[in-house]
């Protein structure tokens, strides 16, 4: 049966959710904050997702960023809030598609129906990659080291989302169009210059030479690609 994961902090809502979509035979896991959500995604991953953006411990936007690092999933955002920016946010982070509360429950099933009929995305295959001396927990938003018990690796929060749009294509050449598009949203396609900034922050934090990179590399002219 298909898996559906709703994630919301409001019980009346997961619970109406749940029983819609238990009577039209999906299998349904829920979860009430953003934490769980995750936990809940990488032990059992869901065919598609639900997604409340005003949750406790990790916000909606965070838990999509975290799921786009190694999943594919369907996720669709509902929400109380209607603002444009807001559903701009979203859909840059990786949404699928936004649903407005209060909504009509057989619009958001259509909207599901049509989510899961879409081809997914190429998958990493395991929410942990290991670049050099580091394992990087795409679910977690951690990196720290493979061996011993040193500090983990701090990120900013564009260096985890460039990271992470090149780890869920490894071996594959990514285009700085692409990237710039999906870290920094449409219109920013010929802004190349952040990327060699922030490129080299990653590999003075994650490349044992940076002057040499072996798994965060540039192909001139081109684009970056990483190498497990």
């Amino acid at each position: 049966m298909t898996r559906i994961l709703i994630v919301d902090d409001e019980p009346q809502m997961l619970k109406a959710l749940q029983i819609n979509l238990q009577a039209r035979h999906y299998t349904v896991a829920t979860a009430a904050d953003g934490r769980r959500a995750l936990l809940e995604a990488t032990q059992n991953p869901p065919d598609a997702v639900i997604l409340d953006l005003g949750l406790p411990q990790i916000g909606g936007l965070q838990v999509i960023q975290a799921l786009r690092a190694w999943s594919a999933v369907p996720v669709i955002v509902l929400s109380g809030r209607s603002e444009f920016a807001e559903k701009v946010a979203a859909l840059d982070a990786g949404a699928d598609d936004y649903v407005t509360k209060p909504f009509a429950m057989n619009e958001l099933l259509a909207r599901l129906r049509a989510a899961l009929r879409r081809p997914t995305r190429a998958e990493a295959p395991a929410p942990t990659v290991e670049i050099g001396a580091f394992t990087v927990d795409l679910a977690g938003a951690v990196v720290r080291p493979s061996r011993g018990d040193g500090p983990q690796v701090r990120l900013t929060p564009t260096e985890w989302r460039i990271l992470a749009v090149l780890l869920t294509h490894p071996g594959k050449l990514v285009t700085g169009a692409q990237i710039l598009q999906q870290v920094w949203g449409p219109g920013h396609e010929q802004k190349t210059n952040y990327l060699r900034v922030y490129f080299a922050g990653l590999r003075r934090k994650l490349e044992a030479d940076p002057s040499r990179p072996r798994h965060l590399l540039t192909e001139p002219g081109m684009g970056y690609r990483f190498e497990p």
